[in-house]
């Protein structure tokens, strides 16, 4: 486990708290193979019956770490390079047991992308959601573009998904895709107190149940690998390309 991603576990919960906070917690390669390390030992394990996302020092994520996915993705057209990143995201739609996140912040890319797999989700009113893939010359990923036009309908999908427009927390609770909006200081409490309420109850009804109603995955999964293929193509591509280049200058200057 990298210190990136700090993880505990209590009274049948088990939390990753992603904790870069220098670098506004942008996810690298080790710390994807953290993730998802956890979350399958999590599931392999009797005594964890819930799995908790969250963010520190009031940012949630702010997405890839360009520099390092660069890095990773350099020389590997089909994307291999990014096999921390692929697993991660595979693995999402496939985790047996709930998962909830909590929002404070940013949340940039896949930290927006990654909260449609979630079973609950709380934010603060200062969050900010974002996915600007095609801002990078990239296209949706982790099943989004399945997902999102499902779950916000397909206007506001275009809008973030294309358009790349951010949407603040009274957005995304009115589109449905959160729980409840908590105060900053309030929010882990109050997503650690409904893990807990989970935890307790009778775990093979609540994987069961959570399974029925998620559905047939098929769809989902193809998706997922569809999105991942041409992700890797898009890498090599000349728009991502001169797209990452300024975004680096940008950051470095």
């Amino acid at each position: 486990m990298t210190g990136d991603v700090i993880r505990t576990t209590q009274d049948g919960v088990q939390t990753l708290t992603l904790a870069r906070a220098e670098k506004k917690n942008a996810l690298t390669q080790a710390m994807y193979c953290a993730m998802s390390d956890a979350l399958e030992q999590g599931d392999a394990d009797d005594n964890i019956a819930v799995h908790v996302l969250l963010g520190a020092e009031g940012v949630f994520t702010a997405g890839n770490d360009i520099a390092d996915f660069m890095s990773s993705a350099t020389g590997a057209s089909d994307g291999s390079g990014l096999q921390e990143v692929v697993r991660f995201i595979k693995l999402l739609p496939n985790v047996k047991k709930p998962i909830l996140a909590g929002v404070d912040g940013a949340a940039i890319g896949v930290g927006t992308t990654l909260l449609f797999h979630c079973d609950m989700v709380f934010a603060t009113p200062r969050s900010a959601f974002a996915t600007p893939f095609l801002d990078l010359g990239l296209v949706p990923e982790a099943g989004s573009s399945l997902l999102m036009p499902q779950r916000l309908g397909y206007a506001r999908a275009f809008e973030m998904l294309v358009m790349g427009e951010t949407y603040t927390t009274d957005q995304m609770h009115a589109a449905g895709l959160l729980n409840a909006i908590v105060t900053p200081e309030d929010l882990n409490a109050t997503v650690l107190k409904s893990a807990q309420r989970l935890a307790k109850k009778p775990p093979d009804a609540l994987q069961i149940s959570r399974r029925l109603m998620r559905g047939d995955l098929t769809e989902l999964n193809a998706r997922i690998d569809e999105e991942a293929v041409i992700f890797a193509k898009r890498l090599s591509s000349k728009e991502a390309r001169t797209a990452f280049q300024a975004f680096l200058s940008k950051s470095s200057g």
